[in-house]
């Protein structure tokens, strides 16, 4: 299914872990792996010094991933974080990006100039972050966000054809409403419409899902079924508003106001796959 992922490598955290992981699952097995590290802009006179000194390192990550050449390339870039990453995303047409996280929140991300926050909110491809602080394991157990959309339907195909070939691979579905709606006549609920319809969808993919209907906030009630099903993985979809104007700002009214995907991708105990509409879509 996979068969560009880039991999922004920043020297630390769980990132590479996770890339091991993904190479062990059938998807990703055959794609071609992109090592990214991106210099500073302040590098000035030391260019060489710092190009020098960060292709060592994504050598090493390489070496540790245990990768070798015919299997990835290595890119050493000069520039802004943020803006090299999804230019380089779009230069090799990353089917995936992955990222490390230290897991700020909105205003802190912003203040930090977080680079993982930045692509998080304006990219338009797959998106998969890795916390620093949380222990990476094994995918066997995915969580979705189902909520009966074009794009939640992306992200439920691309959660199927992540677990369906896993030996012991199980799907969860988790639709939840901000408030209960009284039964129809016939006793079934619109949330029990839209978690049928996503339990066919996955069933068309081969996958078997067990549906959850939860009631509440989205973000909070999402991070909560994560931990009851001890989630390996969770996958969302996102809709939320990305600038339309200027692409090279951050969307700041959405970054400080409700923003369901950034509440997961800080609180949840589980790398979280983003899954955006895309702009051909939109």
């Amino acid at each position: 299914m996979f068969r560009n992922l880039l991999v922004a490598d920043s020297g630390k955290g769980q990132v590479e872990d996770m890339v091991r992981i993904l190479r062990d699952i059938p998807p990703c097995r055959q794609a071609k792996v992109t090592l990214l590290h991106v210099i500073p802009e302040q590098a000035g006179t030391d260019l060489e010094e710092h190009r020098a000194r960060s292709q060592g390192v994504v050598d090493e990550a390489l070496s540790r991933i245990g990768l070798s050449g015919a299997e990835a390339t290595t890119l050493v870039r000069q520039g802004d974080t943020k803006q090299t990453v999804l230019k380089v995303a779009d230069e090799i047409d990353a089917d995936l990006i992955v990222m490390g996280s230290r897991g700020l929140g909105r205003l802190q991300s912003i203040l930090s100039n977080s680079a993982s926050q930045y692509v998080f909110q304006l990219s338009t491809r797959p998106m998969l972050l890795v916390r620093d602080d949380l222990y990476v394991r094994a995918i066997n157990r995915v969580l979705v966000t189902v909520d009966g959309t074009g794009v939640g339907d992306d992200a439920i195909r691309l959660a199927c054809e992540l677990v369906k070939d896993i030996p012991g691979g199980s799907l969860t579905g988790v639709h939840v409403s901000r408030q209960d709606i009284a039964p129809s006549r016939g006793g079934r609920s619109p949330a029990d419409e839209v978690l049928d319809k996503a339990v066919q969808r996955a069933r068309s993919f081969g996958v078997t899902m067990q549906p959850l209907h939860r009631t509440g906030d989205v973000g909070r009630a999402v991070c909560t079924v994560v931990e009851e099903t001890k989630a390996d993985l969770v996958v969302i979809a996102s809709q939320d508003r990305r600038p339309l104007v200027a692409k090279g700002l951050v969307d700041l009214d959405r970054l400080l106001g409700s923003s369901v995907s950034d509440y997961i991708r800080v609180h949840a105990q589980a790398p979280v796959l983003l899954v955006r509409e895309p702009e051909g879509r939109r």
